[in-house]
């Protein structure tokens, strides 16, 4: 779609995402946002679909009143890829923790020498409720079918441009709740590595940088602090 395509720039046949269905099948995607009410600082004017290749990239214009009670008309870019959910495997009696391992392009080309990042099980929502959505991320991804999951919090990643909200679970595995291998799944390109550590070797690798995935690195933390390993 061409950049700041509007609603009322018709072309032939319809713009998709907007009065015709694009390749995932949604209409409507410039009208998200502009029945918000809970603020009445904000007055959302106008909505602008950028992009629905896979994911969705609004341009959005509103009205915005200050602290000082002036108003000013702001734009924000926002990039809507619906929210996920994550999670901490841990072994108490062991000590360890079981992470993944893969290839992540975007950090690839932002400075990480080779783009392979240390994280927790994770994965999108899509049509599931938050705790279904990571019992099958677990599975797919590191191959322990998990028992009782923990609820943790959920976090806004990155606030300024991503609408992304994160659900965080914890939940404790054993060498009987593995299914399978794990790896993910080959029709997404998904090619995932299961790394099993030491608790304390794990909380040392934020320090050095080996790991540099912010909701994992919040997880650890959290299990040092108040979770399975604190004091």
């Amino acid at each position: 779609m061409l950049e700041g395509m509007r609603s009322d720039d018709r072309v032939p046949g319809g713009v998709p995402g907007v009065d015709v269905p694009d390749r995932r099948g949604r209409t409507g995607l410039d009208r998200v946002g502009l029945d918000l009410t809970g603020n009445p600082r904000v007055r959302v004017r106008e909505v602008e679909l950028l992009s629905s290749s896979w994911y969705v990239l609004r341009r959005t214009t509103f009205d915005y009143r200050h602290s000082d009670g002036h108003w000013s008309v702001e734009e924000r870019e926002t990039y809507d890829r619906g929210n996920g959910a994550t999670v901490l495997l841990y072994d108490a009696e062991r000590a360890t923790v079981l992470l993944i391992r893969q290839f992540r392009y975007p950090v690839y080309v932002n400075g990480h020498p080779d783009g392979y990042l240390l994280e927790t099980a994770a994965g999108l929502l899509d049509d599931d409720d938050p705790e279904t959505a990571i019992r099958r991320e677990a599975a797919e991804e590191t191959g322990y079918d998990i028992g009782e999951v923990r609820h943790v919090f959920d976090v806004y990643m990155s606030p300024g441009s991503i609408t992304e909200r994160v659900h965080f679970f914890a939940a404790p595995y054993s060498a009987a709740d593995k299914v399978s291998e794990g790896g993910g799944l080959a029709e997404d390109g998904e090619d995932i590595e299961v790394v099993e550590l030491p608790f304390a070797k794990a909380l040392e690798m934020i320090g050095t940088g080996e790991i540099a995935d912010a909701k994992t690195i919040m997880l650890l933390q959290w299990a040092a602090l108040s979770g399975p390993f604190a004091p």
